[in-house]
């Protein structure tokens, strides 16, 4: 796969979840960087990316106080939430709080990758 230069930061705690969608995104062609908890995604946030995959539920916090915080700044980097809090207003929430879209855990990778590329093409994100 062609090198896109499109940067994906990964919020998620879970390793074996973390690398699998890691390895996914880069044989997509994408830059995937990692980021274990808020205080780390924050930091990475500091620079450059054009999507972000986000696990609300980590160690230091919730991922969807980041994503309305990220909204809040006007922040537009597109964001899919991969939870695995299945309630109807866990979804609504994060839709809310400024998400572009909401997988379900377990999810087939695929359809992971799938979303971001439709988030990317949505924003108009294109290869830096």
């Amino acid at each position: 796969m062609v090198k896109t230069n499109i940067r994906v930061l990964v919020v998620e705690q879970d390793p074996q979840e973390r690398a699998e969608l890691m390895d996914a995104l880069r044989k997509e062609g994408h830059e995937a960087e990692a980021a274990l908890d808020l205080g780390s995604a924050r930091q990475a946030l500091q620079r450059h990316f054009d999507a972000m995959v986000l696990e609300p539920s980590l160690a230091d916090g919730d991922g969807i106080d980041l994503c309305r915080e990220l909204r809040s700044a006007g922040r537009s980097i597109p964001l899919v939430i991969v939870s695995g809090r299945r309630e109807p207003e866990a979804r609504i929430d994060g839709l809310d709080a400024g998400a572009d879209d909401y997988v379900l855990k377990p999810y087939h990778l695929g359809e992971v990758i799938a979303r971001v590329r439709s988030i990317l093409r949505r924003s108009g994100r294109k290869p830096t």
